[in-house]
């Protein structure tokens, strides 16, 4: 048996269909098998607080080892979990084709399954993952969902603490008066780009369609410059936030019928660009993973790319457009645990450095942040705790510029950035590394 492995990692298709995954005597022997090993290498001590928690409980227990632990403390582990991958993409050595077979965040899945399939999730928690229902209902109102939703609101943010569990500290993204896949203006696609015939489908993604659509504009008119015709595109949420949460039948399903809704824009030669990297990371991974015998899923994994490797592949294979001006200020982006989970390197940072004479700053690093986890009064503190380090590397960088490829994250870091005391006055609001590049073409 080797001590670690050397091959690339490679992940099985969850068996969520199968009666054994819901067993729970079965699921604590392999939590069980797990932790056991984990407890042996503590190569993760510092990705996030899942593993602290586990060392923690394994150290303080009567005989020191995971024999005198009770199952029932486990929880606590799978609840810091923010399904970032980083342990299985990075850290662990143990991951399959090893012999051991670790996959640790697709463990802490199956115990959130069985919580789901129990009625453990409370209904509070699912309402918050409806994001496609809340989007279109807060955009009609986007005025009193924006005041309601600011931090520093005295009237509604305790509230929103104690009946839909966020915390009244956490920065919630606002919303858009005017969806991105509801907006007109298309831009004029210039003939002329080395790129021109490329085509490519914009899945808005449920954050650039109700929460920032600058986003979306940005990728849309930096494409049309290079020569890229687009068409917006949104038929519903990949489903990260009910994985996050264990639904798994709903996020198959949501795979089967969005895989369906893009595949004729696929046999029409479009390629498929998501411009969030969780949604990218579900369309090409975890999708084919739950759904294993759907064409359609293999052939929109196969057909999607985020938008940052998606702008990166046309410098190297076609060439840009001229016209990048320089920006002044400085640039620091963060690479997120998504981005990386698709093993495409540094793409947003590749990206950037297209832009001339660029003071640019790059952290890789998780945030703290994990999506929808983030924002919740459990996990608040936690994830500030553990994006703390990012936020010191941002705030000492003293950058005009901002951005990581998850805008959640992004904000998280400002604000603790913000919590450190550092100034962030003099931080420009650009999100997203694609509006960057947008801001440098002038557009």
């Amino acid at each position: 048996m080797s001590e670690g492995s050397l091959e690339a990692p490679i992940r099985h298709p969850i068996a969520w269909q199968e009666p054994d995954f819901y067993d729970e005597a079965k699921l604590d022997e392999e939590l069980r098998r797990v932790f056991d090993i984990c407890h042996g290498c503590r190569r993760c001590f510092n990705l996030c607080d899942s593993f602290p928690r586990l060392f923690d409980l394994i150290d303080d227990a009567e005989t020191g080892e995971l024999d005198s632990v009770d199952s029932k403390d486990f929880k606590p582990i799978a609840d810091a979990c923010t399904l970032c991958d980083m342990c299985f993409m990075v850290k662990c050595p143990y991951v399959p084709p090893h012999e051991f077979n670790l996959d640790f965040p697709h463990l802490m899945l199956r115990y959130r399954a069985i919580e789901h399939k129990k009625g453990s999730v409370p209904f509070t928690a699912k309402q918050l993952t409806k994001t496609d229902r809340n989007g279109e209902i807060a955009s009609k109102v986007a005025g009193l969902a924006n005041w309601a939703g600011k931090c520093g609101n005295l009237v509604t943010r305790p509230i929103m603490e104690s009946t839909l569990g966020i915390h009244k500290k956490a920065v919630l993204p606002p919303f858009a008066a005017l969806p991105f896949s509801e907006r007109t203006n298309q831009p004029e696609i210039n003939e002329a780009a080395p790129a021109f015939g490329r085509k490519a489908v914009l899945y808005a993604t449920c954050f650039a369609n109700y929460n920032n659509p600058q986003i979306g504009e940005a990728a849309q008119a930096v494409l049309a410059k290079n020569g890229v015709e687009t068409e917006v595109v949104y038929p519903r949420c990949c489903g990260m936030p009910q994985l996050e949460q264990g639904d798994i039948e709903a996020v198959a399903e949501s795979a089967k019928t969005t895989a369906a809704d893009l595949a004729p824009w696929i046999e029409k030669g479009y390629d498929i660009i998501a411009l969030v990297p969780s949604c990218a990371l579900m369309l090409k991974f975890e999708w084919p993973l739950i759904v294993t015998d759907d064409e359609n899923v293999k052939k929109l994994s196969a057909a999607t790319f985020d938008v940052t490797e998606y702008i990166v592949s046309i410098a190297k294979n076609n060439g840009m457009v001229d016209g990048l001006g320089a920006l002044e200020g400085g640039v620091t982006v963060h690479i997120s645990c998504h981005s990386r989970a698709q093993n495409m390197g540094q793409k947003a940072a590749e990206m950037l450095r297209l832009i001339p004479d660029l003071d640019l700053t790059v952290i890789e690093r998780c945030s703290g942040h994990g999506g929808s986890w983030g924002i919740m009064k459990e996990n608040f503190d936690v994830g500030i705790k553990v994006g703390k380090p990012v936020a010191r590397k941002a705030g000492d960088a003293e950058s005009k510029y901002i951005l990581s490829e998850c805008p959640l994250a992004r904000d998280h870091i400002v604000q603790g950035i913000d919590m450190l005391e550092k100034p962030t006055g003099g931080i420009e609001s650009v999100q997203h590394p694609i509006e960057l590049i947008a801001r440098a073409y002038d557009l």
